[in-house]
């Protein structure tokens, strides 16, 4: 295929969309390299202590995680329909995020230790706007090479390809852009890089944000190559949760990465969704 048919193929909206992802990313990176070229942090750092727990219960929070996908796997069959097994994923990854922080909470554990030491929610949305503007376009264009190596296979693609009723949307929705964001930056950017961060303290926490990436992206094993993109995203998420002590920011981002993913797919199902995670 040419480069004119290339562009000849893909939708119009698709070029647009890309334009402005691009034109997008210039702008959040000129705005880092600024704060960079004056000595200025790129997010100011919130002074944090050290959390409550240790690696035994981060060993029994992953425990708990997969126990419970167990459990409902079992419980749905053996060919559980793609409706059913998101839905169970909405509700094993809510009921164990609470279980886990009602424990935790139990055990001394206060909001700042779990990642919410103050909503901020607009200060939250700004940090999670530029970071979406910044990583979407150079993951969303090494999603798609690596998929053409080998394809994406994710619960939300099979079943928006399949079907497209509004339950299916509605459940896709409540699995991508909720459950897992809240889910995924509770144990990755809070339960696991608060204990890494404990464990081997270092300037900027380095060790802690690229081992939680590195498992962030591992955890996604078994969608084609989806995780490999997946580990600058866990190192995006996992700086913005070191420097601001939240987990808002990052649930945020997250969400909006996804909801973009799903977008696509809803507007046109021949795309394959980008390493929504």
């Amino acid at each position: 295929m040419t480069f004119d048919q290339l562009f000849t193929t893909v939708p119009d909206w698709l070029i647009w969309a890309g334009a402005i992802a691009v034109t997008s990313c210039l702008a959040a990176a000129a705005v880092v390299l600024h704060r960079l070229r004056w000595g200025l942090p790129v997010i100011e750092s919130v002074p944090q202590q050290p959390v409550p727990w240790d690696g035994g219960d981060v060993l029994l929070v992953l425990i708990s995680y997969v126990a419970a996908a167990t459990l409902a796997a079992t419980t749905l069959g053996r060919q559980p329909t793609l409706q059913a097994s998101l839905a169970a994923n909405v509700l094993i990854n809510a009921a164990v995020t609470l279980i886990t922080a009602a424990w935790l909470i139990q055990r001394g554990a206060c909001r700042a230790d779990l990642g919410v030491p103050s909503l901020r929610l607009r200060r939250s949305l700004g940090l999670a706007v530029v970071g979406l503007a910044l990583v979407l376009a150079p993951l969303l264009a090494m999603a798609a090479a690596l998929n053409a190596i080998v394809t994406y296979d994710h619960p939300v693609v099979a079943l928006l390809g399949a079907e497209r009723d509004p339950w299916s949307v509605i459940v896709v929705v409540l699995a991508a852009v909720v459950a897992a964001p809240v889910a995924e930056e509770f144990f990755f950017r809070r339960i696991l890089l608060g204990w890494l961060d404990k464990r081997f303290p270092s300037r900027g926490g380095t060790v802690a944000i690229t081992a939680s990436a590195a498992a962030f992206a591992l955890a996604h094993q078994g969608q084609g190559l989806a995780y490999l993109p997946l580990f600058p995203l866990g190192i995006v998420l996992g700086f913005m949760a070191h420097r601001t002590g939240s987990i808002v920011p990052c649930i945020l981002l997250h969400a909006l990465f996804n909801a973009v993913s799903v977008g696509l797919l809803l507007a046109d199902p021949g795309l394959t969704a980008a390493g929504s995670s």
